[in-house]
């Protein structure tokens, strides 16, 4: 049998050509829609598909939105950072600083800075001196939660009297998308099935914006420009590959090391000036991270280390998350339903393609979700502001089968190991 015979076969529509990447995603998404708007209609539950849960989803899946691409980056480049964690803990305490002197920008640029430094220190400790991945990312995310304490004691005891939290500091103001928003709202009032629940979902997506999140959602696009179509980007992606064959052929291999792992801590520095610039907390608070590191890492994994696929992932964590918060226990029960219609839909997919142990398997899921719900009436809200930890275990455990990791992610590597 030739290599050609037994190589795999992309997935192509009924004409015979692979549907498109953009094609796919609009399919997802209106799939999406539809589930939630079926599950609202049938549980009574409008926040699943109002606009305000739209924007805290928003403003709750950007920071992980963040701390993903960090990984992507680093991940690309063959070092493997668990670390972001703590460099956005860096983040938060340098853009409140920042940020209290001279303003929301400043904060950015704070929060940019001191993520940097923890990527700065992770790539000496992996990429120059062999030091351990893992061991290396929770060595900085304890040593961002030490430096940060020492620093709020230093600084902002004398203005708040707290070493916790720092001064309120000035945010951005919000702005939205007009006519846009107004339209998008008025059709949402109309309680028009379907129509009514997506409008809600895109209104909260044009409306109570802030500059952070349109750069949150420019970086995705040009992220994926910088890594997959510039040399740039084909080098440093090279280095997690076969970084031997990348030094063979005049690749700076350790420099392109450093630059991805100081890109990470920036990304990641950078969602913890997301956090600090809330909307609703407006400063650093100390434990305020919430290990929103570890799940923008999950988010990255979800998302196969591609930056449209962590983009969903991160827009899934936060959805929980910003439902959860908004309507509680109740909101979060029926998202149980909606999880069965999804599991149906997915066996029903399989069985077309005959693959008939993954539709079993889809299938037996959709009844175990769909007893719990008739089981349990209201999902208790201490369990509920769980749900987006719960999420990340699961998508992880799903998506486990098919993952596509960078080669010679987590090796050591020296100088010459090719010669």
């Amino acid at each position: 049998m030739t290599a050609v015979d037994t190589a795999p076969v992309a997935p192509t529509s009924r004409n015979g050509r692979r549907m498109p990447g953009w094609a796919r995603a609009a399919l997802v998404v209106a799939i999406g829609v539809g589930v939630l708007a079926i599950t609202t209609t049938l549980t009574g539950q409008y926040q699943l598909t109002s606009s305000g849960t739209t924007q805290a989803a928003v403003r709750l899946l950007l920071p992980i939105l963040f701390a993903a691409l960090g990984g992507l980056w680093s991940e690309r480049s063959g070092i493997i950072n668990i670390g972001l964690e703590g460099m956005m803990i860096l983040g938060t305490w340098g853009a409140a600083w920042a940020g209290f002197y001279w303003g929301p920008w400043a904060a950015v640029i704070g929060g940019l800075v001191f993520g940097a430094l923890g990527g700065l220190l992770h790539a000496v400790a992996t990429v120059t001196f062999g030091v351990n991945h893992i061991v290396s990312g929770v060595a900085i995310t304890l040593l961002g939660m030490g430096i940060t304490q020492y620093l709020s004691s230093l600084i902002f005891v004398p203005l708040s009297q707290n070493p916790r939290q720092s001064p309120r500091i000035e945010g951005f103001e919000t702005f939205s998308i007009q006519p846009l928003a107004d339209g998008l709202a008025a059709l949402e009032g109309q309680q028009r099935v379907l129509l009514s629940d997506a409008a809600g979902l895109l209104g909260g997506l044009v409306s109570g914006l802030t500059p952070l999140v349109v750069i949150g959602f420019l970086l995705v696009p040009l992220s994926y420009f910088v890594l997959w179509r510039t040399r740039f980007g084909l080098r440093l992606r090279s280095c997690g590959e076969n970084p031997v064959a990348a030094e063979s052929l005049g690749v700076q291999v350790f420099t392109y090391k450093y630059l991805a792992v100081i890109i990470s801590g920036a990304l990641a520095g950078l969602g913890g000036a997301a956090l600090t610039l809330n909307p609703g907390q407006l400063g650093y608070l100390e434990g305020q991270t919430g290990g929103r590191g570890y799940i923008g890492l999950a988010a990255m994994i979800f998302g196969n280390w591609r930056p449209g696929g962590l983009l969903a992932g991160s827009a899934l964590f936060g959805y929980v998350d910003g439902v959860q918060l908004r309507a509680g226990g109740e909101a979060v029960h029926a998202l149980l339903y909606a999880t069965t219609i999804l599991a149906v839909i997915l066996a029903v997919f399989w069985a077309a393609r005959r693959n008939w142990r993954s539709a079993a398997v889809a299938l037996g899921a959709g009844v175990v979700v769909y007893a719990v719900y008739w089981a349990i009436p209201e999902v208790p809200r201490e369990f509920a502001s769980y749900a987006p930890q719960l999420v990340t275990l699961l998508v992880l455990a799903v998506a486990s089968q098919h993952l596509r990791p960078p080669a010679a992610i987590g090796l050591e590597y020296r100088r010459g190991e090719g010669d």
